[in-house]
């Protein structure tokens, strides 16, 4: 069995930049949701999953903001025209029956790490991650692999352990640590100063996690031109700052959700409701492209939903 979790805000946003503005008969702009449910097909074709689930950023500030006041806060505005299609297409999934997780006071991110390491202890054989953000590259391990797109909403590419560990230098569970020495503009915190990725990626693959290099400091294991003079100034000048951005960076795992299996699994996407909403916003050559998918994927209802769990004593790759 496989599931596909699908970061709602980060596809949403990128259908949003992807496509030309369009609307719909009421005049409300409506590409960001034409662009998300196109590649919600794609993706049920591409990678036939037997399960799906959905997760959504909410509005309300996150528990990073009450850690660090400046978290994310150089990002502008959501613009109208994107925020004001988020209820529209919830609406629109949920009427497709795919279930949709939201939580105050966490990012889509920490509910999609706290679904996987659930899932994970379920009898799947492969969980997929849909998302355009790197920072949840930090939850792939053996079962656990994410799909980003690379170019618009059509190239996309899947990433294994080894990609990871290709790009950045560092096993996955390490980007948090990565993170916590080279900063993050994007959410605007920041790590060591004068240590960029390529330094940050030496001394993960060196001293494991920062509270490594860190005890290789105190106990004066210094290593080849990598602990010495500069960056161990740079390091003891920022020591707060790397700690306070590790737990910045880090995806919760356990947030008080529950995933339920059996609403997940993939059905008939082509609902009636799916199709009366479908003909109310004008999307008529998508709810003709819908029609096909009538019965979700071949035989993804037809499976047996197991309840077994993994061993207790088996070693997870989640934190």
């Amino acid at each position: 069995m496989k599931l596909v979790i699908i970061d709602g805000n980060a596809i949403l946003h990128r259908a949003f930049h992807a496509l030309p503005p369009m609307t719909g008969r009421d005049g409300q702009p409506t590409h960001a949701i034409y662009g998300f449910i196109g590649m919600l097909l794609r993706i049920v074709q591409d990678l036939n999953p037997t399960h799906l689930a959905v997760c959504f950023d909410r509005p309300e500030p996150t528990f990073r903001k009450s850690m660090y006041v400046g978290y994310q806060a150089n990002r502008p505005e959501m613009d109208g025209a994107l925020s004001s299609q988020i209820e529209s297409l919830k609406s629109l999934v949920t009427a497709m029956k795919v279930p949709i997780y939201e939580l105050a006071g966490f990012e889509a991110d920490d509910l999609i790490g706290t679904i996987a390491k659930q899932a994970y202890q379920e009898i799947f054989d492969e969980i997929v991650i849909v998302t355009g953000d790197r920072d949840i590259l930090q939850l792939v391990n053996e079962k656990v692999h994410v799909y980003m797109p690379v170019q618009g909403l059509t190239n996309a590419k899947m990433y294994y352990s080894k990609d990871v560990e290709e790009k950045f230098g560092v096993h996955p569970i390490q980007i948090i640590d990565y993170k916590a020495l080279a900063g993050d503009a994007s959410d605007n915190y920041p790590g060591v100063r004068g240590i960029g990725p390529k330094t940050a990626s030496e001394l993960i693959q060196r001293y494991g996690t920062i509270e490594g290099i860190y005890d290789a400091i105190r106990e004066k294991k210094e290593g080849a031109e990598l602990l010495k003079g500069r960056t161990i100034k740079a390091l003891a000048d920022c020591a707060e700052d790397c700690v306070m951005a590790k737990k910045l960076a880090t995806i919760v795992t356990d947030a008080p959700i529950q995933f339920n299996l059996e609403k997940a699994v993939l059905g008939d996407l082509n609902t009636l409701e799916a199709q009366e909403e479908m003909e109310e916003i004008g999307f008529n050559t998508l709810r003709n492209r819908l029609s096909t998918y009538r019965n979700g994927i071949k035989g993804a209802s037809e499976q047996k939903i197991k309840k077994e769990k993994k061993p207790e004593n088996e070693q997870l790759s989640f934190m």
